[in-house]
């Protein structure tokens, strides 16, 4: 969705393209009425400044951008109204309204990313990581447990997967993949160093690369063969990796899953071996 899109998009913006988002985003029906000169007064910049923040978005122009927005505001039209929850939790909100602004942010930044998510990369991504020998997983700080939990899923269904979340290991594993091999790196900024500087050398040796990123112009989706872009649900105290948890695991358990369906005998017969473990470490309660 296009209003997605402008959120994610508005933190990396100047301020006179953010000015131009917020009224967007503030009233998107009346952006649809008028010229791009006519935005631009309102917002106090001009119709050079609207071209830009359209352009901004990778939209060619601002007649693309009202497309956009007319289309969105009929698909919310033919949905059932449902109470709009703004992303903000004051001091006075009690914890009814907390779990409700919670809830509708995630909600909204899965939906968003599931509308978003380019299937042909997707796919592309998926026949890398099932045919590669060996997988490197990625990430540090809250991005490192999301490459936990990528490994987790992966080496669960048979694929060689490894979560590399100190960057002196990263690197060391990067120089010494080969192109059989395949990495997977995750940063919501797509400027982490540390992911990037063992992204960049496992390209080098030729392995497969693919970023999971909330930006789609970063630096580490820019130096990968595939990206896939995750959507924030940013709240109040929940900023950057915190808000954006939920939607890149939905793109880990989509990847997760497809890679599962194209080594299907491989992926069953590693649940099969494995089925049993999470039983036998469970307590159970004592006969009387």
């Amino acid at each position: 969705m296009i209003t997605a899109l402008i959120r994610t998009e508005m933190p990396r913006m100047s301020g006179s393209l953010r000015k131009v988002g917020e009224l967007v985003l503030a009233d998107p029906v009346a952006a649809t009425h008028g010229s791009a000169a006519e935005l631009g007064r309102r917002t106090g910049t001009s119709q050079a400044t609207v071209t830009r923040f359209c352009r901004a978005l990778g939209l060619d122009s601002y007649q693309h951008l009202l497309i956009e927005l007319a289309q969105e505001q009929g698909r919310a039209g033919a949905e059932p109204p449902a109470a709009a929850l703004g992303p903000q939790i004051g001091p006075e909100d009690d914890l009814d309204q907390v779990i409700g602004v919670v809830a509708e942010a995630d909600l909204r930044a899965l939906r968003q990313t599931a509308d978003r998510l380019d299937r042909e990369a997707l796919e592309r991504a998926a026949q890398a990581l099932a045919r590669a020998r060996r997988i490197d997983v990625y990430g540090v700080g809250g991005s490192g447990i999301v490459a936990r939990e990528a490994e987790a899923r992966l080496f669960g269904i048979g694929c060689a997967a490894h979560a590399r979340t100190e960057v002196h290991a990263a690197e060391t594993s990067a120089a010494l993949l080969t192109p059989s091999d395949a990495v997977l790196a995750v940063s919501h900024s797509g400027a982490t160093r540390e992911v990037l500087e063992p992204l960049r050398l496992a390209a080098e040796r030729g392995a497969a690369t693919v970023a999971v990123t909330g930006d789609p112009r970063s630096p580490i989706a820019q130096a990968a063969d595939v990206r896939l872009t995750s959507s924030s649900g940013e709240t109040s105290f929940r900023r950057g990796n915190f808000g954006t948890r939920h939607s890149v695991l939905l793109i880990v358990d989509c990847l997760y899953a497809r890679v599962a369906q194209l080594t299907y005998e491989r992926a069953t017969a590693s649940i099969a071996l494995t089925a049993h473990i999470a039983d036998a470490h469970t307590a159970r309660p004592r006969r009387r």
